[in-house]
């Protein structure tokens, strides 16, 4: 493996040896230390638990919806294809991916939105679910052991969003890609539950971009492929990434937004807090946490990790105790 990608990886290209770990390991006879950094994401709860997670829409009434699971392998896949192309590291690229989300909240970016407003409020705190995807990976999975991912993951997984940029070109890749995907396979779900309409989208992004979902990917993607390859950094043309995020703009204001998700807002800000607050008030109804691992992180670690449909049964038979039963 150590030849192979010395002739066909791209020289900027991450190499799978030697392995940086914070406890070292001896390296498996069988796979690179990123293809055990992808199966040790894939095994693990928090990724199970992301199939029950919202992406978009809350509890959705039909079975065709995204959720962050698969939200999570559309990204992986699109950033595996790009990878490829560019000749960078697929290993280290779908480890990223496969972990980017682990620490998302249940109830997408609303939810995210409300447990970040009770920390504040409670604590003098902040939560970012990319910080809690790498707590997740480093602390919190293995009965509070961790992981022990590589740093080249823990990188990515940590600046896949925010103010900080992964130090790898991989890392770059999957944080571009994140958005490619959601924002496409978005825009089918909007269709789908009739919040846009086709003539909706905005003409001259569509015309540039494409009529479907998958011909936006490809180009998209194949953009990213000619601009990177010629750059040597992971970029886009101003042309093709302009009209991306001015359809990213116009996701926000219709959808991710709108009306229909406002709705939601009060819903979940309530439940998020109505929790919050109680397991402030009985934080023995909280199970044990990571080692060290104060009262209030112990509260935001549980309820970060909970899945949609948990949480809303934890609500209702917190504030409705009766009915919960019925």
């Amino acid at each position: 493996m150590r030849a192979w990608e010395g002739e066909y990886l791209l020289d900027r290209a991450s190499r799978s040896y030697p392995a940086l770990r914070r406890e070292p390991e001896p390296d498996s006879p069988m796979r690179t230390p990123f293809q055990r950094d992808r199966d040790r994401v894939v095994h693990s709860k928090a990724f199970r638990r992301l199939k029950h997670k919202t992406q978009v829409f809350i509890a959705p009434e039909g079975d065709h919806y995204r959720t962050r699971l698969t939200h999570t392998l559309e990204t992986c896949g699109i950033a595996r294809t790009v990878a490829r192309a560019l000749g960078l590291n697929e290993d280290l690229t779908e480890a990223i991916g496969l972990g980017h989300d682990l620490g998302h909240p249940p109830f997408g970016h609303i939810g995210e939105e409300a447990l970040d407003q009770a920390l504040r409020e409670r604590a003098g705190r902040s939560f970012r679910h990319n910080r809690q995807s790498l707590r997740v990976v480093d602390v919190l999975e293995r009965d509070g052991r961790g992981l022990n991912l590589t740093e080249a993951v823990r990188d990515g997984i940590l600046n896949h969003t925010g103010s900080g940029d992964p130090t790898t070109l991989e890392g770059r890749l999957v944080r571009l890609v994140d958005r490619v995907a959601y924002i496409n396979h978005d825009i089918d779900d909007a269709l789908r539950a009739g919040i846009i309409v086709p003539d909706d989208l905005p003409a001259a992004e569509i015309a540039l971009l494409g009529p479907s979902g998958g011909r936006r990917i490809d180009r998209l993607a194949t953009d990213i492929v000619e601009q990177s390859r010629a750059a040597g950094d992971i970029t886009q043309s101003e042309e093709v990434g302009g009209a991306m995020l001015r359809l990213r703009k116009f996701m926000f204001e219709r959808v991710y937004l709108g009306a229909e998700a406002r709705s939601e807002h009060e819903r979940v800000h309530r439940t998020l807090r109505g929790l919050f607050d109680h397991y402030t008030e009985h934080p023995e109804g909280v199970p044990e946490s990571a080692a060290g691992a104060d009262e209030i992180q112990r509260i935001t670690d549980y309820i970060a990790g909970m899945t949609d449909r948990f949480c809303i049964a934890t609500f209702k038979r917190l504030a409705l105790p009766e009915e919960s039963k019925l």
